[in-house]
């Protein structure tokens, strides 16, 4: 590629290197990549299977846990399968509007998994701190309203950044470090004053993780409080039981984003590739886990897939 192409109003393609200092060992790693990404199509694909075509689940949580496996899909199908052409084939180029795209993806279907969080909180306040009036608060049609707050919120926030990086000159090279198109790792790579670029991308970030967390928290403040108004021991353990699925997944996705974010932060003397394989981990580890949480920890989730194997079983 030439370098007036190079420093063109943009480049033709970017080259996305993978893990850098890691490169000898692409396709060792690429294995639980592969294997990460295969469990999380088979998790989710299975999970919303069971709530859609079971119409004793169509209820307002088991609506929200599908809409969650369909984001946890999209999300890691995102970066994964590049990914793995990359540590595979070394097909490193990736066109710039492709980039793009994958970043708005990528970004997009993150916010829309904390909204997806939040609203799962809700569904438990609802369930436990108002119970008698839970099926005429949470209806279909707001559910509905819900999840399409959950999509126009992230594209509206994500909408501009593609349009913002289109205006810069690339004079940097098309190199990025990285083993997808994360939008710091594209203005890395730009010339010219990024500063509003810095800004929105870490008041997004903030706006999402901050107020989201503010108010999964405050749910579960007046949920405990509830919780403990419970005259029985027992009644009060059974209550806080329907919400450990809940919080493990609130953990198991905002956990690997802190360590991330504390890492790329504070850690100045960390390896590259300890910062890349910390934001592929936030990446794969909720689709993984949040299938299996739910899987394990609900009864009617694992009632009903117990029935299927029991069913695929007798058909041999």
């Amino acid at each position: 590629m030439s370098a007036s192409n190079i420093t063109s109003i943009h480049p033709t393609f970017f080259l996305l290197m993978g893990i850098p200092g890691l490169e000898h060992l692409h396709v060792w790693i690429s294995i639980p990549f592969c294997s990460a990404y295969t469990l999380a199509l088979l998790g989710n694909c299975t999970l919303f299977f069971i709530i859609q075509a079971d119409a004793a689940l169509h209820e307002p949580m088991y609506l929200f846990l599908a809409m969650l496996a369909v984001i946890d899909m999209v999300l890691s199908s995102t970066t994964l399968p590049k990914m793995l052409g990359i540590f595979w084939f070394r097909d490193q180029e990736i066109n710039f509007y492709a980039c793009l795209v994958q970043m708005f993806f990528l970004h997009s279907f993150s916010i829309m998994e904390s909204a997806m969080l939040l609203a799962m909180a809700f569904d438990r306040y609802v369930a436990i701190c108002k119970p008698l009036h839970y099926s005429t608060i949470l209806t279909g049609p707001l559910i509905t309203k819900i999840g399409l707050a959950a999509v126009t919120r992230a594209v509206t926030l994500m909408t501009p950044l593609p349009f913002l990086l289109r205006r810069f000159h690339y004079c940097r090279g098309p190199v990025i470090a990285h083993c997808y198109c994360e939008h710091m790792a594209v203005v890395r790579l730009a010339c010219g004053d990024t500063r509003f670029n810095n800004i929105y991308g870490i008041a997004v970030a903030m706006f999402i993780v901050v107020l989201d967390l503010l108010f999964v928290t405050l749910s579960y403040i007046f949920i405990l409080q509830a919780v403990l108004r419970l005259a029985s021991q027992e009644a009060r353990y059974k209550a806080f039981g329907t919400c450990v699925s809940h919080i493990c997944a609130i953990l198991v996705f905002y956990i690997p984003i802190a360590v991330s974010s504390l890492t790329h932060r504070f850690g100045h003397h960390v390896p590259p590739h300890i910062h890349i394989l910390l934001a592929n981990f936030y990446l794969l580890i909720p689709p993984i886990l949040n299938p299996v949480v739910y899987a394990v920890r609900t009864k009617q989730i694992r009632e009903r897939l117990l029935h299927i194997l029991k069913a695929g079983a007798q058909s041999k």
